[in-house]
């Protein structure tokens, strides 16, 4: 598996809940404008999906999107597989009024125990250094540190993800299976027995876009009589997980805000 991760540094996401026959006939819909993902196996069912969330033990991150500030971030490291090997990416994911902004460095797996204790980066933690790379690193360890953050929450899904061709402008994707298990230390999914499922009630649809909101997008949304709701991972799994560590009452006040 290649790792070539396009980012879009600043888009919009839209996102809705639907059950799946309409997650069948919608991604029939979308395939006349896009294509699958590099990572879509030949065979569809998409491809797992996994991420450390960072929080500190108020939880405010989580709290900050309970309780739907306008200006907000999440810190995660992402991951596809359990190897050694495999690169991690360290991402800043703000959000700015409705735009989405992100940061991302690729970190050596062999850092992350370091980084995660509280130690600055350092050129070698980075697979292949460059100085946009490793100042979103730092910026995400000056983050870790102002919080007095740490792993919280692992959360994994099932992704089915549509690009265009020749770039990453505008990017469809559906998510199933969502899961979240609590950190213990380890960034590890394989064999681990303590997952739990949040109850969401169908595969979330996301629609992602830079500059303005395409029109056969539009029609897509009037056409399935799509209903835009919130629909934060992050903040369903903590809530699935239960007082490890937060303020687990006021989300579960306020979680379907």
């Amino acid at each position: 598996m290649a790792f070539k991760h396009q980012l879009q540094a600043n888009r919009f996401e839209l996102k809705y809940i639907i059950d799946e026959p309409r997650a069948l006939a919608i991604r029939d819909y979308v395939q006349s404008y896009l294509v699958p993902d590099e990572f879509n196996p030949d065979g569809g069912g998409g491809y797992l999906v996994h991420s450390l969330y960072l929080d500190n033990k108020a939880l405010d991150l989580c709290n900050a999107t309970v309780y739907g500030h306008k200006n907000r971030f999440k810190l995660r490291i992402r991951f596809y597989r359990d190897r050694p090997d495999d690169p991690l990416f360290f991402e800043i994911k703000r959000r700015m009024n409705d735009a989405i902004l992100k940061q991302r460095a690729v970190v050596r797996r062999s850092a992350v125990d370091r980084l995660l204790a509280g130690h600055w980066p350092e050129h070698g933690d980075m697979i292949s250094y460059s100085p946009k790379g490793y100042l979103a690193l730092r910026n995400f360890c000056d983050l870790r540190n102002s919080l007095q953050a740490g792993g919280r929450a692992i959360v994994s899904y099932m992704r089915e993800a549509y690009v265009t061709a020749d770039s990453d402008s505008v990017r469809v994707t559906f998510d199933r299976e969502v899961c979240g298990a609590p950190f213990d230390g380890r960034l590890i999914v394989t064999g681990r027995h303590d997952w739990q499922f949040p109850q969401v009630a169908g595969t979330i649809l996301e629609l992602k876009f830079t500059d303005r909101f395409p029109n056969w997008m539009r029609q897509l949304v009037r056409t399935f009589g799509l209903m835009r709701i919130s629909m934060p991972k992050y903040v369903e799994c903590v809530h699935a997980l239960g007082p490890f560590g937060g303020r687990v009452e006021t989300l579960q006040r306020r979680v379907t805000k």
